[in-house]
């Protein structure tokens, strides 16, 4: 698959995991994974995961406006600039926010998250 589209299917499965089942984007990082969340540094795919659960909405639906992708680095990575909205039940107004990945070859055919930066706005 091209670079493009492996970043595409890759956030598709992100953000659909995010959104069903927040708990299960653990398998997406590794123990050298770094999350930059709100200011905050997490490292490990569990520490992560505790961040990520402990975000107190009940539900909530990502938007992806734009996807955009560059190689990086000669072992295969990716780098996935990721903007949007974030939708919430109970009427609340949606969240912009944008994403930074670094993805890399976890083993063929397969992406993790190395490096994850996360910015909420109004």
């Amino acid at each position: 698959m091209d670079p493009e589209g492996a970043a595409k299917a890759f956030m598709d499965h992100y953000y659909t995991t995010f959104d069903t089942n927040r708990a299960a984007v653990e398998g997406l990082f590794q123990e050298g994974s770094i999350l930059t969340f709100g200011g905050e540094k997490f490292m490990g795919a569990a520490a992560i995961t505790v961040k990520l659960t402990s975000i107190q909405f009940s539900s909530c639906k990502h938007h992806v406006t734009t996807i955009d992708c560059q190689p990086s680095g000669p072992t295969g990575g990716m780098l996935v600039f990721v903007s949007g909205t974030m939708h919430f039940g109970g009427g609340e107004p949606p969240l912009k926010f944008f994403q930074v990945f670094h993805l890399m070859p976890a083993e063929p055919e397969n992406l993790y998250v190395l490096n994850n930066y996360r910015v909420n706005y109004e």
